[in-house]
């Protein structure tokens, strides 16, 4: 009988040990699993954070070329601009030269008329 006694608590004990075995198995790949799937996010998310930081990069990379753009744009417009007054100032001056050789040349056409007359008078 106490054979019989030993024989069955070494099985309980056996059953006990196997049972415990295979929990503490199961909770070590349980264990695995969430570290795994907290591995897999901690990289999802640091993936995201570096594709943020490349969009954001690229967005100010695309700024600082439009602001290029602009100021390219902007020194055009000034450097025509300037040009236009140069041009207009000319055309006043060459309209102002031509004026006055048109002045002159009246004042001097009237100067002649005037000699011719006097002369006109003093023949007669």
């Amino acid at each position: 009988e106490e054979v019989e006694q030993e024989e069955v608590i070494e099985e309980v004990i056996e059953e006990v040990v196997e049972e415990e075995q295979v929990q503490k198995q199961e909770q070590d790949e349980e264990e695995e699993e969430v570290i795994e799937e907290f591995v897999e996010e901690e990289q999802e998310e640091e993936g995201q954070k570096e594709q943020q930081v490349e969009q954001e990069n690229e967005q100010q990379e695309e700024q600082e070329e439009v602001e290029e753009v602009e100021e390219v744009i902007e020194e055009e417009e000034e450097v025509e601009q300037e040009v236009e007054q140069e041009e207009q100032q000319e055309e006043e001056e060459q309209e102002e030269q031509v004026e006055q050789e048109e002045q002159e040349q009246v004042e001097q056409e009237e100067e002649e008329e005037q000699e011719v007359e006097q002369e006109v008078e003093q023949e007669v």
